[in-house]
């Protein structure tokens, strides 16, 4: 075996002198560097295959089980409405306990109150629905306004459905009819009218100011 082995070396030596020839690099090859190039080979081989079959899967995964345009939906209790969505697109992906809703060009979302009046809008770029655990994450330029004129901006809102509250705790600006409330974290009832921010960085008071800028 280990004369055949030797052979084998002494033959690939031979092929590199004869059709490999290089004036200024001289190739050194034994049996040392022949099975840890192989084995590398090997490696990549391996890799390449594996990063193949990943995005594969990925695709797979991504690609939406049913999809629909310009949908609405329409939650009642007794009859009566209590949330309309809507958005211009939406895709449902997986299943069973893995299953959610994405709505990648946006979404509007209207909270009415006993009285089937409006009580509070929310808007964003892009949304996501947990089905399964019945939450809604809301993401992209998010904007809450409430029928008393109060606006909440932040970039990343979540609607937790089964207890009709919304929080975040990322950066937020409530503005009020008299001043700006800026901070980090809130929490809310879904129809905002009733929020509280965590930890308050900022107020500016809009009377204030518009009364100096009147004096002035």
């Amino acid at each position: 075996m280990l004369s055949e082995f030797m052979l084998s070396v002494a033959e690939v030596k031979h092929f590199i002198k004869k059709y490999i020839f290089l004036p200024f690099y001289r190739l050194w090859v034994t049996k040392r560097m022949i099975i840890p190039m192989l084995f590398a080979f090997g490696i990549l081989c391996s890799c390449e295959n594996d990063i193949k079959e990943v995005e594969s899967l990925t695709k797979q995964e991504k690609i939406p089980v049913s999809k629909g345009k310009n949908v609405e939906f329409i939650y009642s209790e007794k009859s009566d409405v209590k949330i309309k969505i809507t958005a211009p697109l939406m895709e449902e992906y997986g299943k069973e306990e893995n299953k959610y809703v994405e709505m990648t060009r946006g979404i509007k979302v209207l909270f009415y109150d006993s009285l089937l009046n409006v009580a509070s809008t929310l808007t964003s770029n892009y949304a996501i629905h947990r089905v399964s655990k019945n939450i809604m994450e809301a993401k992209d330029d998010v904007v809450v306004v409430n029928d008393k004129g109060e606006i909440l901006n932040t970039e990343h809102l979540i609607w937790l459905e089964d207890s009709s509250k919304i929080y975040t705790e990322e950066f937020v600006k409530i503005t009020t009819e008299d001043e700006i409330i800026m901070g980090e974290g809130m929490e809310a009832n879904q129809d905002f009218t009733k929020w509280k921010i965590h930890k308050i960085k900022g107020t500016i008071n809009i009377k204030e100011e518009s009364d100096s800028l009147k004096t002035d």
